[in-house]
């Protein structure tokens, strides 16, 4: 197996955009997992938190890599941008939790139940953008990506969920950049969608790029990275005006 791209800067920087998004979007489920498993006798409170997460994080990666796939086809980066920029707005804006339905057991196998269920219902987002923050990474090892982001961060997110949470309410500035970062991700996403990069089926679209042997979008010069930055200021704009707009609703 060849692991020379482990070390190539690119990887490791999409790495971190992984854990980061994985972070920034996972913190509920850290909450799920305690809420599912808090009435299990102490002897199975471990196992419960051990069998849900892991069932969980295999699930999820079943749905990246299907993700993934239909982000190869027209138009779905289109759609998958719109969706990014809408999750962005939607960290940096205030919003209200939503754990009310998450019922607790005494049985093990319930309480799994519970986590893999909730997980994947409030993890549609986490997926959406890990899906594409791997494929705009340019990398041909995705799965990789995914699995070693997913690795990381989430014991960060289980046994430190308290920590990062009490970081991003001290320090508001984490979760704006992270929302942020998932604009300059949907921004790549749209310019590289195949309707731009191989429009020979679409006479009416405009040639952005180009696709390479492997198949990778490729965007030419200050459009890619402009696309990017458009993104991310957008999520910022957008975002900023949602909550001064509350604000003064209220």
């Amino acid at each position: 197996m060849d692991l020379e791209f482990f070390l190539h800067t690119p990887f490791w920087v999409a790495l971190g955009q992984l854990i980061i998004i994985d972070i920034l979007l996972g913190g509920d489920n850290a909450v799920v997992i305690a809420l599912a498993c808090h009435k299990l006798p102490p002897a199975q409170r471990a196992k419960g938190i051990f069998w849900g997460t892991a069932a969980a994080i295999g699930l999820r990666v079943v749905l990246i890599i299907f993700a993934m796939t239909l982000l190869t086809l027209p138009f779905v980066k289109l759609v998958g941008a719109v969706l990014l920029i809408w999750i962005g707005v939607k960290l940096i804006v205030p919003h209200e939790d939503g754990h009310e339905n998450i019922h607790s057991s005494d049985k093990l196998l319930t309480a799994i139940k519970t986590i893999v269920v909730a997980d994947v219902v409030m993890s549609l987002d986490n997926v959406i953008a890990i899906a594409a923050a791997a494929k705009n990474a340019g990398q041909s090892h995705e799965l990789v990506l995914v699995i070693l982001g997913l690795l990381i961060s989430v014991p960060i997110i289980v046994g430190g969920s308290q920590l990062v949470m009490k970081l991003m309410e001290r320090f508001p500035i984490i979760i704006v950049l992270g929302g942020m970062l998932l604009g300059w991700i949907a921004g790549g996403m749209f310019v590289t969608d195949p309707v731009f990069t191989h429009p020979e089926q679409w006479l009416w679209a405009p040639k952005l790029g180009t696709l390479n042997a492997d198949g990778l979008a490729e965007v030419h010069g200050a459009l890619y990275y402009g696309s990017h930055l458009a993104g991310a200021l957008l999520v910022l704009a957008t975002g900023k005006w949602l909550v001064a707009r509350s604000k003064k609703e209220g």
